[in-house]
């Protein structure tokens, strides 16, 4: 491809599409961008799509403590982030895909489902795009959002 400034061959960033709730940010987020990123090698643009508070409402029983605007915002503000954007109020995997076009998607330890779906939609849609799991890191006290609520409740009701 060439830069139309210059004239020179630009090399096409390989897109990487991550997704998540985020909600409550912690160092597993960042650790989990953080690898989704370098699955796409040195001249990655790493895109994350946020979960509105309807779908998380949906699939999760509950809404998350952060509203989804803040929760993108912050996810934006992370220097591995390129660009992150809240999903379709109707959760459509296929939607995302074709709007975004990514070479590769990244999925979170625990998006099991989220990882079956990915692979059958590009399998049906004979797509070359590649799924890249993203395992766990050091299991560390506050590694998930459920963790730290459960911290506070904890750290509160002793103190009633």
């Amino acid at each position: 491809m060439a830069d139309k400034k210059s004239g020179q061959t630009v090399k096409k960033r390989t897109v990487v599409l991550a997704s998540g709730v985020f909600d409550l940010l912690h160092l597993g987020h960042v650790r989990y961008l953080e690898e989704a990123k370098k699955a796409g090698g040195e001249n990655a643009e790493l895109i994350v799509i946020v979960a509105r508070d309807s779908t998380v409402e949906k699939r999760k029983g509950y809404r998350p403590v952060i509203p989804e605007n803040q929760r993108r915002a912050l996810v934006e503000s992370l220097k591995v982030v390129d660009e992150a954007i809240l999903g379709y109020e109707e959760f459509d995997i296929g939607k995302v895909i074709e709007k975004i076009k990514p070479d590769i998607i990244a999925v979170g330890h625990d998006q099991d489902g989220m990882e079956k779906a990915v692979k059958d939609y590009i399998r049906e849609k004979g797509l070359n795009i590649k799924v890249v799991r993203i395992s766990k890191f050091s299991e560390d006290e506050l590694d998930s959002s459920s963790k730290i609520k459960q911290k506070i409740i904890e750290h509160y009701s002793r103190k009633s």
